[in-house]
């Protein structure tokens, strides 16, 4: 398999849901008018408690800096599978699954933290510019590694940080297992043609600006289920469109311009952390990751600011259900 640098530079931020306002331009600018910005990553997710945008060093400039937002101090480098000549694609329905063995668990075992975008076309794996050397030699053994350069995909030589491994590993720790919520809201992915965007902008921008959908208060624990959760992602990434919704945001929406998989199949989300998680934390997707994998279980999975969220098939939602109680069970008895 072969393994891809992006040619993105990266901004993880977070707009507080009162200083939302501030920013709307810059928003409508970014997913509308994106010749104009020269963006080519954006991203945008809405959870009860912000906005995560991320976003090129492009996009980034749009943002004005303000009280209302937070930037994560880092640079992110996305990297994408590749296997058989073919972008991993969500049309197998495998997403996150496909990559928790071979990416994700040996960068968790090496301390290097991972911020997972999971979209319609594929799955992007954010990792820190400064850990890039290690990521490399971490994965160089599994796959062949490239780098964009200028759109051409340039070989990656042999990194020589046997000592970074060596000392990560003597210093390896057993992760914290997370709490998770399990809402009852049904979730679809889809894909939109960048020509018809103009035509659903009214209905984009009153689903993420002007949304009554239920909200959780940010002060409260999520550590109960909730009957429903505000889970919408927009992705404009090189031209191609991603969107997560739950069926009653669908609803708003042109049936006809959604594209979804030939299975039209519903997923259900499982929420990660009982508190905000922190960047510099790793192993936190492999939690959820590597049993999905075990389990041969497709996922979808999206890291925000505050929590990640994995998606999974409906119809599999109790046994992911039982197999993280479980998990949970054994950590607290080891």
């Amino acid at each position: 398999m072969d393994l891809h640098i992006l040619d993105h530079r990266l901004r993880v931020t977070c707009i507080s849901k009162n200083g939302l306002a501030n920013f709307t331009h810059a928003l409508i600018k970014l997913i509308f008018l994106r010749n104009r910005t020269r963006c080519k990553f954006f991203s945008l997710t809405e959870t009860p408690e912000n906005y995560t945008v991320v976003l090129d060093e492009e996009g980034f400039k749009e943002l004005q800096p303000s009280e209302h937002l937070q930037v994560e101090s880092s640079t992110w480098l996305p990297l994408n599978v590749v296997s058989n000549g073919n972008i991993s694609s969500s049309s197998q329905a495998v997403g996150v699954t496909k990559i928790a063995k071979s990416v994700i668990a040996p960068l968790a075992q090496q301390h290097v933290s991972v911020f997972m975008l999971s979209t319609y076309q594929t799955d992007f794996i954010l990792v820190r510019e400064k850990d890039l050397s290690v990521v490399i030699s971490t994965l160089e053994e599994e796959f062949n590694i490239y780098r964009e350069v200028e759109g051409e995909s340039v070989p990656v030589g042999c990194q020589n940080v046997s000592n970074v491994l060596q000392k990560n590993g003597k210093e390896a720790l057993h992760p914290t297992v997370h709490p998770v919520l399990i809402p009852q809201n049904q979730f679809g992915v889809m894909s939109l043609d960048p020509d018809t965007l103009p035509s659903i902008a009214t209905t984009l921008i009153d689903v993420l600006f002007y949304s009554n959908s239920p909200k959780v208060d940010s002060q409260s624990s999520p550590n109960q289920d909730l009957d429903c959760i505000k889970f919408f992602s927009f992705s404009l990434i090189d031209g191609y469109i991603s969107l997560v919704m739950d069926t009653e945001a669908q609803r708003q929406f042109p049936a006809d311009l959604l594209f979804t998989s030939s299975s039209r199949e519903l997923w259900r989300m499982v929420r990660i952390g009982g508190q905000p998680l922190g960047f510099d934390e790793c192993g936190i997707v492999a939690q959820i990751s590597q049993p999905l994998a075990d389990g041969d279980i497709s996922a979808y999975y999206i890291s925000t600011f505050s929590f990640d969220h994995a998606l999974v098939p409906e119809e599999d939602i109790v046994s992911v259900t039982d197999m993280l109680h479980q998990q949970r069970k054994d950590a607290a008895t080891s």
